[in-house]
């Protein structure tokens, strides 16, 4: 069975929760090794108490996706870098670690693990730690999965997002850290799964002021979906102030315009594909 794992679902500045990433995996995976493709890695060294909090190793992981450069996607893989690096010197870490993402987030993390990691972990850059540069449209198979990256369109900051094909033929359609823009439109749509940034909800739009933030909320993200043909919506990257009621009224907003399953995981969930 093909899931996702969620590590985080908040957005930056949450306390209460991680910041959004995730793990593509299947039993399969799991039997074999538990290797697993990491989307993001949030902002620290927390996700290694993510994988810890799961039964496993960040040393799982063997290729990662970064959608761009803010500080609570990027900065958590530096530890997941470390960690695996490390395992690599004690020869107990087998292939590669290779890393997608736009050449500037390349840059940015090279430079990042320059300077606070040592050089005999820095070393294995470009010999089995492998920066692998995307643009828009570029597509890639991974771990037996066709992706196609796209441009997402930021208004903040250079960033991608990707549609998969897993496995079972399913469709998965990531859409980033901010609202969908309609020149992507014709690319997701119809997919079989799509995740979505949603801010807040949009009753609590006054509280949480998602829109100078470049953020959605739970409406906007569901009506894209009902526009664009989906069947399941994951809202994720959310304010971390609501969580003992978040599930439920995000999840009420969006059935209330999205005529497909709306998912709202909490952190650690796992969501099968």
């Amino acid at each position: 069975m093909e899931k996702i794992t969620m590590l985080g679902t908040g957005a930056a500045m949450v306390t209460r929760c991680y910041n959004t990433c995730f793990m593509i995996t299947d039993d399969a995976d799991e039997t074999n090794g538990a290797e697993c493709m990491l989307i993001d890695g949030g902002g620290g060294n927390q996700i290694l108490s993510q994988f810890e909090k799961l039964g496993r190793k960040a040393s799982c992981v063997r290729n990662i996706f970064i959608s761009h450069n803010h500080s609570d996607h990027i900065l958590g893989v530096v530890w997941v870098v470390r960690a695996i690096t490390q395992e690599i010197n004690k020869d107990r870490y087998l292939g590669n670690l290779t890393i997608y993402a736009h050449p500037r987030s390349l840059e940015a993390l090279k430079t990042i693990c320059g300077f606070v990691m040592q050089p005999k972990l820095n070393k294995h850059f470009g010999e089995r730690v492998i920066l692998h540069p995307i643009s828009d449209g570029y597509e890639a198979d991974i771990m037996g999965r066709h992706f196609q990256f796209f441009d997402i369109q930021s208004t903040k900051e250079l960033q991608h997002g990707f549609v998969c094909t897993l496995h079972n033929g399913k469709r998965l359609g990531f859409c980033g850290d901010e609202p969908l823009q309609h020149c992507n439109e014709d690319i997701l749509r119809g997919v079989d799964i799509l995740m979505q940034e949603a801010y807040c909800s949009y009753e609590d739009v006054e509280v949480f002021n998602p829109y100078p933030k470049h953020h959605g909320t739970v409406k906007d993200s569901s009506e894209n979906a009902e526009r664009l043909g989906v069947k399941r919506q994951i809202l994720f990257h959310t304010e971390g102030r609501t969580l003992d009621t978040r599930r439920e009224r995000y999840t009420a907003e969006a059935r209330a315009i999205f005529s497909g399953d709306s998912i709202v995981p909490d952190d650690l969930e796992e969501i099968a594909l």
